[in-house]
């Protein structure tokens, strides 16, 4: 009762000169949050989307050099950092994938390995014996890929839900870095086990169409049965498109319509001097436009994590 007589009090601003105003002021005038302020609160309020169980967010290309690397671990950092539950994300690159590489350095990433965690599965009981496997990129845990060619090429889609049953007992969020070959064994475990589906393209005529290729792939591939497994999958996706590439006579308008008619959501990645250099990735060391766009990711593909739900984790018998 007369719940509609009590006011509602404006968020305080937190930036810019609003901020300013409002702390001279004692509190006393509050000109509100920018917007600016509103979008990163609408953004981390869908970050923070809860999740049921342990979800599966696949990221894939079949198209290398598109910067699928670079999307798996800002999608990583920023889930890790604004969320309050465990997220990790596993390199199942068969052809030494370089995620650790981008998170934790080359060095910290090839002391424990993908391979390790597989030669001792069995003694795993606990998340502090897990951690032992894993390496922390801020709040992210990370899982690298073995580095010898030999031992990276034989990871198959047996070892990849080995490692992803496990990995469901402790975390909620997992994000799995996957190869270019959509029929590699790893690459049909994980689309396999998969609940979300980052796809990364470039603006450009060979980026766009690769990536495009992937979604036509995955929305008429049949199995056995005569079923399609993964139609669902490919409407459900979040197309990001890394724009480090872009030429001024390609209209990238035409290229977002066409993904946009074809899956969930269309990201746009902008170019930055930060994530250039190849080294490794800090959100804070991001110009504003790229932070705004890696937090969007997150926002978008968290979305997916309430309603939309696939044939990953739960229907194969992990935990949830």
């Amino acid at each position: 009762m007369f719940s509609n007589a009590v006011r509602v009090r404006k968020s305080p601003p937190k930036q810019g000169w609003r901020a300013a105003v409002y702390a001279l002021s004692g509190g006393r005038w509050n000109p509100g949050l920018s917007d600016a302020e509103e979008r990163l609160r609408e953004q981390l309020g869908k970050i923070r989307t809860p999740l049921p169980g342990p979800h599966s967010v696949v990221v894939s290309s079949i198209k290398g050099g598109v910067g699928k690397t670079t999307v798996t671990a800002l999608l990583g950092l920023a889930l890790a950092e604004y969320r309050g539950d465990r997220v990790i994300a596993m390199d199942a690159n068969p052809d030494a994938g370089t995620l650790g590489d981008r998170l934790v350095g080359e060095e910290q990433a090839s002391k424990t390995t993908v391979r390790d965690l597989l030669d001792n599965l069995d003694q795993i009981r606990s998340s502090t014996q897990l951690s032992g496997y894993t390496h922390l990129a801020g709040r992210l845990q990370v899982l690298t890929s073995e580095q010898e060619p030999e031992l990276s090429e034989m990871f198959s889609a047996d070892d990849y839900e080995a490692v992803l049953r496990t990995l469901s007992r402790y975390y909620e969020a997992l994000l799995t870095d996957s190869g270019t070959g959509v029929v590699h064994s790893a690459m049909q475990g994980s689309l396999r086990h998969a609940d979300s589906l980052v796809i990364v393209g470039a603006p450009t005529q060979d980026g766009a169409s690769r990536a495009s290729r992937t979604l036509q792939w995955l929305a008429t591939h049949q199995d056995s049965q005569g079923l399609f497994p993964y139609r669902q999958l490919a409407q459900d996706a979040v197309v990001v498109l890394s724009c480090d590439r872009s030429s001024p006579y390609v209209d990238e308008s035409v290229i977002c319509e066409h993904f946009r008619a074809r899956c969930r959501a269309v990201v746009e990645l902008p170019a930055d001097p930060h994530l250039s250099t190849g080294g490794i990735v800090d959100l804070d060391a991001l110009s504003p436009a790229a932070r705004d766009a890696a937090l969007n990711l997150a926002a978008t593909v968290a979305e997916g994590f309430q309603g939309r739900r696939t044939t990953g984790l739960a229907a194969h018998g992990f935990r949830g």
